[in-house]
């Protein structure tokens, strides 16, 4: 399924999680003991197995080696008298049938092996719905929602969400039935409930499980295995899915409803780490700023550089300078802009943050390039490059190299353009020269034999040397 993607707001802030959380410790069931010579495929390896275990069997017990383990596992759960998890056991092989049908040849479904197919899964599905059957009927509900809850995280697999998202919505109506544990299962419930309508993109009724998940956990201390508490989980989680909401009221332009939506992410933010609180105060920065309350945008900003500074939050802190200073050149502040820049690359060198120094020389060799200050460009840029080879980043590496060629070719159109403008045959043998060479400059003038027409025409300027460029960058110019 796929998950709900933000389209104004940065993509990589908004990242759900990979999975459900982990509530309590997930437990398996045993390997059951019926035999699985059906499985076998090899004859050999059949003839070993029936010499080894069919010798003198009952009735019962050669039966049992000529059924499916499905079969086998359906009259156990029968003669045992678990009726209801026999029904629930073919109602999913079932509905999985059905999905593969309805997928048709060709799908993913399509080349897997079903349910019955699936000893391991079998046995999982055999052991925790006959133990929630028999809590079920003694009235103990925390364990029938213990077991389901055990089954949504066994398959957790892709193939199986299918399964976990129907476990997870039995644990639901499960938890509403509980009475005994000051609502703990009911709030773990909705919290997942909120994140199979996340995956499925309903993000408004996302929002409300989160909202009420939210609500249950104010001012307890449970936590989950990882030792966060549902709380700051909740908080978590509606500062996420707020965001969401406001990102598609930004690409509606209702800039107002995105800002008062992402004030409640903010709060909601505060509640967990300092680094979410960063990402929440850039994004309503980034609303103040599409809204066209630049300074409001500006000062959230600063606000956020505050926050990532003592965190050495990288990413972060890149993405805030670079919003300042696209804020500020639209203001025409060309000055506080370079000098606020600066600022961000010493802080980077002092913190030993590679990432941003490069992501600081970038933004100003491209300040400068902008400007026509080509040999600033070039240096920043360079400077760049050089750090981005020190990050083993090859990707990195050739976007600076580009920058830095790009930068090297503005710098060379200027004496370019000044010999081509001059007109005279001298400059013209002079480009040719060079053009043949590919160098920076021709060091030694050409020597050509000046006549009537060329000897009055101004000396002509040589092409300006720079420092020299790996040859791939030449290709640029080209």
């Amino acid at each position: 399924m796929s998950r709900v993607k933000a389209n104004v707001l940065p993509q990589e802030i908004l990242q759900s999680p990979g999975e459900h959380p982990r509530f309590i410790k997930q437990t398996l069931g045993p390997s059951l003991d019926f035999a699985r010579i059906h499985l076998i495929k090899d004859k050999d390896v059949i003839d070993d197995y029936l010499a080894k275990n069919i010798k003198g069997l009952s009735k019962q017990e050669a039966a049992a080696n000529r059924n499916s383990y499905k079969k086998n596992i359906c009259i156990d759960m029968l003669r045992q008298g678990y009726h209801k998890s026999f029904s629930e056991l073919f109602s999913l092989i079932e509905k999985w049938n059905a999905l593969r049908e309805a997928a048709g040849p060709g799908s993913a479904i399509w080349q897997q092996k079903s349910l019955e197919e699936q000893p391991d899964k079998l046995d999982q599905l055999y052991h925790f719905l006959t133990r929630a059957e028999a809590a079920q009927r003694a009235g103990h509900y925390e364990e029938v929602y213990d077991n389901q809850l055990n089954l949504a995280y066994y398959f957790n697999d892709p193939e199986d969400k299918w399964l976990s998202n129907y476990f997870h919505e039995q644990c639901f109506n499960t938890a509403k039935l509980i009475t005994t544990d000051i609502r703990k299962r009911e709030a773990q419930a909705h919290a997942n409930m909120g994140l199979i309508k996340e995956e499925q993109g309903h993000v408004l009724k996302a929002a409300e499980y989160y909202e009420i998940f939210y609500h249950l956990t104010v001012g307890s201390t449970w936590k989950d295995v990882t030792g966060h508490t549902y709380n700051s989980l909740a908080s978590e989680y509606l500062w996420r899915i707020y965001t969401l909401l406001a990102d598609k009221m930004l690409e509606n332009k209702e800039h107002q409803q995105a800002i008062k939506t992402l004030k409640k992410a903010l709060k909601m933010a505060k509640n967990g780490e300092m680094k979410i609180q960063g990402e929440a105060t850039y994004c309503l920065s980034l609303a103040y700023y599409f809204a066209g309350e630049y300074q409001k945008a500006l000062s959230t900003l600063d606000t956020s550089v505050k926050i990532f500074t003592p965190l050495c939050e990288s990413a972060g802190l890149s993405r805030a300078y670079a919003a300042i200073a696209k804020i500020l050149v639209s203001q025409g502040k060309a000055a506080e802009t370079t000098k606020r820049l600066e600022e961000f690359m010493k802080a980077a060198e002092n913190a030993h943050l590679s990432q941003s120094q490069v992501d600081a020389c970038v933004l100003l060799g491209n300040i400068y390039n902008e400007r026509g200050s080509y040999n600033e460009a070039c240096e920043y840029f360079s400077q760049a490059y050089e750090t981005a080879k020190t990050l083993n980043n090859l990707p990195l590496v050739d976007e600076t190299k580009a920058y830095c060629g790009i930068a090297k070719a503005h710098k060379l159109m200027v004496p370019f353009n000044s010999h081509i403008e001059v007109e005279d045959l001298i400059s013209l043998k002079y480009l040719l020269a060079w053009k043949e060479n590919r160098s920076d400059m021709c060091t030694d003038p050409l020597t050509v034999e000046p006549d009537k027409e060329t000897s009055a025409s101004e000396p002509c300027e040589p092409l300006l040397e720079t420092p020299d460029l790996d040859p791939s960058w030449y290709s640029i110019c080209s």
